[in-house]
């Protein structure tokens, strides 16, 4: 496995890898969520195709208040899980490597970058789309593999992959979640234990929601409102909404029927989790799909 930190280091490297060239974006701090995107990768890849994952911490995406210098790094055990798991090729610059002068020129999300997690994180997918679409410009992927648990961020870089004209297949991996339903996320490792119980709330909430789907969108969101009512505890929903799984545009009208997410983000103390849910609302069946 090759290990580069540079811009020429990558490079490099990049250049005597083999095609198709699998991309899989992360934070670090890996877990069984990133290892499912590194095997869907190289199933993508085969044998004889390159797996490429970078690590970096993008300052571009939080905010003044939050967990920037507390976000966990643990480069050395993602190495290792890295190597575990058949990657051919890390890429884990630094800030200055990155973003070697102030970034002036950035992308902006559109409309559907404003909303949830856009709202309640104002700058978040500016921040998130400009790594990414410099990323692709640094390792030039064939295909690009992300989580299914950030759907909204998933919408956006496939948006961002059409209106750019990128060339660049955009794979979604459907979350991976803990034994209680939990998704798996790195800031799960800030919740006390008490915090982890209550935790398991959000996945419940979407599983009832998610089982109205044949009763239509208001319905989804009452029940799924209920169950945080009634159980939700110390939980500070952030928001619990229903959007269109295309567009992410938020489903406003008790007609609309088709395939739609159903997500939700809250506050435990410190530590601030999202997750969701794809189903197909208004069919006349319930359903529910990570």
């Amino acid at each position: 496995m090759i290990v580069a930190t540079t811009r020429a280091e990558l490079k490099a490297a990049r250049d005597k890898l083999p095609g198709p060239v699998v991309l899989v974006p992360t934070m670090g701090a890996l877990h069984d969520g990133h290892r499912a995107l590194l095997r869907r990768a190289r199933e993508i890849a085969g044998a004889a195709g390159t797996v490429a994952v970078s690590i970096f911490v993008n300052p571009l995406q939080f905010g003044p208040n939050e967990d920037l210098d507390r976000y966990p790094r643990t480069l050395r055990e993602d190495l290792e899980t890295c190597a575990a798991e058949h990657v051919d090729l890390v890429f884990a610059p630094g800030v200055g490597e990155m973003y070697p002068r102030r970034q002036l020129v950035t992308v902006d999300p559109g409309a559907a970058g404003e909303i949830l997690e856009g709202e309640f994180r104002p700058g978040f997918f500016q921040g998130v789309l400009t790594v990414v679409l410099k990323l692709f410009s640094l390792v030039s992927p064939d295909v690009a593999v992300f989580g299914q648990k950030d759907a909204q961020q998933l919408a956006l870089v496939r948006q961002m992959v059409a209106d750019f004209a990128l060339g660049i297949e955009i794979e979604g991996v459907p979350t991976v979640r803990a034994a209680d339903g939990l998704a798996l996320s790195s800031r799960n490792k800030y919740l006390s234990s008490s915090e982890r119980t209550v935790a398991t709330v959000l996945h419940k909430a979407l599983a009832v929601g998610g089982a109205a789907a044949g009763r239509g969108p208001r319905a989804v969101l009452d029940d799924a409102r209920q169950v945080l009512a009634e159980e939700g505890g110390s939980l500070d929903v952030d928001y619990l909404a229903l959007v269109s799984a295309g567009t992410y545009e938020l489903v406003l009208s008790d007609d609309f029927s088709g395939p739609a997410t159903l997500a939700i983000a809250a506050r435990l103390g410190t530590t601030r989790l999202i997750d969701n849910v794809t189903i197909q609302v208004g069919t006349g069946r319930d359903a529910a799909d990570d």
